[in-house]
């Protein structure tokens, strides 16, 4: 509960200092800067640092591999159909394949599975959809930004120069390495500081008159995120490959999570389409508050 209730206070933050203009027209841009190589590598360090790989998760680290996979093709299918600027189609890839594992997911999945079901959220998290975000989401992010498609050595230099794919890659070689204690508190309490700027700045950046220019895309950008990638990924484990078991109902769970935070601010941060990111973050994670608790019945009905 307390995680919601931050949740909806920043984004009304948000909301309210754009409207009283107590910030700059730009203020989001400096919150963005802040996130991106401040908070996101803090909180990369500290988490993969901990984490312990084995073979009897590949379901969960997969799942979020695999709706990237499946959002890109779909989101650039559709847009060369439908004409939609470069900028537009990016964006939708970014926020319509990424859920929140973390913010959303963790909290969600302690209500509706228990505690126990952490480490497997945080793992989902960490080894698939973050790690998703800093490799292959910003490599989507250079390729459809300023509306053109750009060189392999221009996507190699923005892969190779984001922040938190850096912090990747060092908490990993970091493994074999105690953190000191004075440095684990740090990374935590500078991590922490990524979900209050980046609700701040996705409420300070929605502009609710945009929904009826957005409609069509923000209507199947958010159908596809809330109801098609969780189904087609249950569809894959279960259906198909014959999974079964709460490990597999957690794992499409967090697959029908609301639009991923981090995806947002790195679309914004590449301007993809800001008006339809911002919209597809502020209006898709209170509509999950809605859509999950019938996806947590469905799996509890097929996938045991």
């Amino acid at each position: 509960m307390n995680n919601f209730i931050l949740l909806v206070a920043c984004l009304v933050a948000g909301m309210l200092l754009r409207k009283t203009g107590r910030l700059p027209a730009n203020a989001h841009a400096a919150l963005n800067g802040v996130i991106i190589h401040v908070s996101l590598p803090a909180l990369t360090l500290a988490y993969v640092h901990e984490l312990r790989l084995g073979t009897a998760l590949l379901y969960p680290v997969a799942m979020a591999w695999i709706m990237f996979g499946i959002g890109f093709v779909f989101f650039r299918a559709v847009g060369k159909l439908s004409r939609w600027p470069v900028a537009t189609v990016g964006a939708l890839i970014l926020t319509g394949s990424l859920a929140n594992t973390s913010f959303v997911g963790l909290p969600m999945i302690e209500t509706f599975y228990g505690p126990q079901d952490l480490a497997l959220g945080i793992l989902i998290d960490q080894m698939g959809t973050y790690l998703v975000l800093s490799t292959l989401g910003i490599l989507v992010a250079a390729m459809y930004s300023h509306g053109t498609l750009v060189t392999p050595r221009a996507v190699a230099k923005k892969v190779l120069t984001f922040a938190p794919f850096l912090a990747f890659v060092a908490a990993l070689l970091l493994i074999p390495v105690k953190y000191p204690a004075w440095f684990s508190t740090l990374l935590q309490r500078l991590g922490a500081t990524l979900v209050p700027l980046a609700l701040i700045s996705v409420g300070y950046q929605i502009q609710w008159s945009q929904i009826k220019g957005k409609l069509r895309e923000l209507m199947l950008g958010l159908g596809f995120k809330l109801i098609i990638a969780p189904a087609l990924i249950g569809l894959l484990f279960v259906g198909l490959l014959g999974a079964r078991g709460e490990t597999i109902q957690v794992t499409i769970f967090e697959a029908a999570m609301a639009p991923q935070i981090g995806a947002a601010i790195v679309a914004v941060d590449h301007d993809l389409d800001p008006p339809l990111v911002t919209l597809m973050v502020g209006i898709g994670i209170p509509l999950s508050f809605l859509t999950l608790p019938l996806w947590w019945h469905l799996l509890k009905t097929f996938a045991s």
